[in-house]
């Protein structure tokens, strides 16, 4: 797994916008492993994308390495395999990224356009987060822990998102869909991120 030093975070004023065409491609982050999605669509015009939403999936829940949140990404989940899929049957869903367990980050959508993770949302005064946010998915169940190469892996992309995009916020998805919601959980380590990233408390949640 390759890791990238990470850097102060910036004010959107105050950071270099032009996307490095060594780790970026029309959206598409050179460290990570691509399987495209048909799940997406076009960003709004005007959209600032200044948010990164993190979620946590595993398929069926609690079972890991098993490849059913690439092939839900794809379309591709067999619902016939596992009666907790029957409560899933049709979903058309995808995230921007998804990090293994391992640490392995695969990317399903271009960051710049929408990929359908947030669902019904609202977050720093705006709603439908999907039109200008980034979805990062962990392998995890939500309220459980997650592993060390997952947040290495997780801060160095951020670390590369943030040199990109003008992030302002890094969110959970409880945060932005409460009471929907609950993910990645209570058993997520935003001091963890936030000290990797040398976050400003202003663009995090707040989390008890």
């Amino acid at each position: 797994m390759t890791t990238h030093p990470i850097h102060p975070m910036t004010t959107p004023e105050h950071r270099n916008t032009a996307v490095d065409p060594a780790l970026w491609r029309h959206g598409w982050y050179r460290y990570a492993r691509v399987l495209a999605s048909p799940n997406f669509g076009p960003r709004p015009a005007n959209a600032l994308v200044d948010l990164i939403v993190i979620h946590s999936i595993s398929l069926p829940p609690g079972k890991y390495g098993n490849g059913n949140v690439q092939r839900l990404f794809t379309n591709q989940l067999d619902w016939e395999e596992d009666a907790y899929f029957q409560r899933i049957r049709g979903l058309q869903v995808s995230a921007h990224f998804f990090i293994a367990r391992s640490g392995e980050l695969w990317q399903f959508v271009a960051c710049t356009d929408r990929a359908w993770h947030a669902g019904e949302s609202s977050y720093r005064g705006r709603t439908n987060c999907n039109d200008d946010s980034i979805g990062i998915e962990l392998e995890g169940l939500e309220g459980s822990r997650f592993e060390a190469p997952q947040y290495e892996t997780l801060a160095g992309l951020c670390a590369a998102l943030i040199q990109a995009y003008p992030i302002a916020h890094v969110a959970g998805h409880e945060h932005i869909a409460g009471g929907r919601k609950q993910d990645p959980g209570p058993g997520f380590d935003w001091i963890l991120l936030q000290n990797s990233l040398a976050l400003p408390d202003r663009s995090l949640p707040e989390v008890g």
